[in-house]
C-alpha cells in the first residue's frame, strides 16, 4: 500500500532538456533533482516525473491542437489556497495557459476549478481543486 511518504513515478518525453528544466524548475518552481544526458527527474508538487530525451515527431499538431483526453496529467489541490498560490506564480512568471482556468461540472458535487499547461513537449498538466474534498478520488 503507498504511504504518504512515497512518491508516485511518471516518465514523459522531453524534446529538449534545457527547455523542460525552464519550464519545470524555472517557470514552475519544481525541484531538480537529476540531470543526466538522456533525462531529468523533476521533483513535481511531491511526486516524481521522469522527462526522457525523445526525438519530436516528424509533423508536431499544432499546440492548439493537442489532445486533452486522454493523456494528461497534474496535481488535484487539496486547498483552493494551493490552487490560487499555482494560478498567481502563472500569472507572475507568464506562464503560458493552455487551457484558462474554469469551472467544470457547476452545480454538481463534484464541482472543480481547472486550468490546463503545456510543457515545451506537448506534455499536458492539469491542476485542480474540488469545492467538495470528498470529490477527489
Amino acid at each position: 500500500m503507498r504511504e504518504s511518504h512515497d512518491a508516485f513515478h511518471l516518465a514523459i518525453p522531453a524534446y529538449d532538456l534545457d527547455a523542460t528544466v525552464s519550464f519545470y524548475v524555472g517557470l514552475l518552481g519544481c525541484k531538480l533533482a537529476r540531470r543526466y544526458d538522456d533525462r531529468v527527474t523533476i521533483d513535481f508538487f511531491g511526486d516524481q516525473v521522469v522527462c526522457h530525451l525523445t526525438s519530436p515527431p516528424a509533423v508536431r499538431p499544432p499546440r492548439d491542437a493537442v489532445a486533452l483526453y486522454p493523456r494528461h496529467f497534474g496535481v488535484t489541490f487539496r486547498a483552493s489556497e494551493d490552487f490560487d498560490a499555482l494560478l498567481a506564480l502563472c500569472e507572475q512568471r507568464a506562464v503560458p495557459l493552455y487551457r484558462d482556468v474554469q469551472w467544470r461540472f457547476e452545480g454538481l458535487v463534484e464541482a472543480h476549478r481547472t486550468v490546463v499547461l503545456i510543457d515545451p513537449s506537448d506534455n499536458l498538466l492539469e491542476f485542480k481543486h474540488y469545492r467538495d474534498p470528498r470529490m477527489m478520488y
